[in-house]
């Protein structure tokens, strides 16, 4: 397994305006890489772009090797590549157990989406204890929990997670984040989009700032807590 996403000079517009200007960064395998930025900082339009949901306009995106640039939204996601969005979008009047068996949807195993839903139920033993219940029905703290599990059933290389931390309660997004170290624990590539400085910078390995579309600053978690470029580019 590996999972190493190489972006290479990205440029993303939507109209005439560009969102990302020459953005380059790296994913390792095996680690936490977080991207900090402020709301408007084009954090959401870049994971887009790795999705293929907004095809960028010029440089290209790497991953294990292979040019994924502009490819359709599904092909990116059979290539490895999962995405837990932000706001923690569930399918409301589906159980727990269906809206899990639609994140294996490209899996023709019965016996192998059977297996992943068990490991999910092994991480989450409140989603097994939720297992009919209506997703809608269910608080946001497991919604954010059958958000997560419903993308690990694709058992991707890697896992892109937009803002896990929005609009939970300062317990449940640390709970959310010890997950979060769980899952990378398990040999899974994590890129983590962020606003939240102190939880992400606490469980990750390396990470980025963007700043007005552009990479304003890159380093190890301790480099970007004392960087005084970082804390001018993220509050400003």
């Amino acid at each position: 397994m590996s999972g190493r996403l190489e972006i290479q000079g990205l440029v993303t517009a939507y109209d005439r305006a560009n969102v990302l200007e020459d953005v380059s960064l790296t994913i390792e395998p095996g680690r936490i890489t977080c991207l900090l930025g402020s709301n408007g900082s084009g954090k959401t339009t870049l994971i887009r772009s790795i999705l293929g949901l907004t095809p960028p306009r010029g440089g290209r995106i790497l991953f294990d090797g292979t040019d994924i640039t502009g490819l359709a939204t599904h092909k990116v996601i059979a290539k490895g590549i999962a995405c837990i969005p932000e706001g923690r979008k569930v399918f409301p009047k589906f159980t727990v157990e269906e809206n899990l068996r639609l994140g294996a949807y490209q899996e023709a195993s019965d016996a192998v989406t059977g297996e992943r839903m068990d490991e999910i139920f092994h991480l989450f033993p409140r989603l097994l204890e939720r297992r009919t219940q209506l997703a809608g029905t269910m608080s946001g703290g497991e919604q954010a929990m059958l958000s997560i599990g419903r993308g690990l059933m694709r058992a991707p290389r890697l896992l892109l997670i937009d803002e896990p931390s929005l609009g939970l309660s300062p317990r449940l997004v640390k709970e959310n984040f010890n997950i979060i170290r769980d899952i990378n624990a398990r040999g899974i590539t994590v890129f983590l989009v962020e606003q939240n400085v102190h939880q992400t910078l606490s469980i990750s390995h390396f990470g980025y700032v963007l700043s007005k579309g552009r990479v304003a600053a890159s380093g190890t978690p301790q480099e970007l807590a004392q960087s005084d470029e970082v804390r001018d580019a993220y509050f400003s």
